[in-house]
């Protein structure tokens, strides 16, 4: 089993399904990337996270980053999730938890912990914040924080 990447490390690439279609993180390269893992669809503290996103969509997409929420429920969930909240920021399923596991957020009884990582332009994290209890979020000012901290790009 690979070790959860940290701060500096080269960001495991992936690809998903999600509700914005297809999401490769190699297709970013040049942007920040916010990654967003969260335990399920329709649970309390994500549908509370997700909807806070929706509710500053302006601040949300002022962090000139490209955000996407990750957990391991399938597309029709995520679809249904989406369309019952009005959410903005798009779902992709890692069914198989093989991106939670790369990125070290695999956990028993959960599936999927909580968690925020930002990869720079580069592909590599700059930020990682794992929950350990998981019934908070990064909101869109800590969103805001964690990119105002990455040096500028080059």
């Amino acid at each position: 089993m690979a070790s959860a990447p940290q701060v500096g490390d080269a960001a495991p690439d992936f690809s998903l399904e999600g509700t914005g279609g297809t999401f490769r993180l190699s297709d970013h390269r040049g942007q920040r990337v916010v990654l967003l893992f969260y335990p399920g669809d329709e649970t309390a503290v994500c549908t509370r996270q997700f909807c806070s996103y929706r509710d500053r969509a302006d601040d949300m997409s002022a962090l000139d980053a490209v955000v996407v929420g990750i957990s391991h429920q399938d597309m029709d969930s995520h679809e249904s999730f989406t369309e019952h909240h009005g959410l903005t920021v798009p779902l992709l399923a890692d069914v198989g938890r093989d991106v939670a596991r790369s990125y070290g957020v695999s956990a028993p009884l959960i599936g999927t912990r909580r968690a925020a990582f930002v990869i720079d332009e580069g592909g590599v994290v700059r930020y990682r914040h794992v929950h350990t209890l998981g019934l908070d979020f990064q909101d869109a000012d800590d969103l805001a924080a964690a990119l105002d901290s990455l040096p500028a790009p080059a």
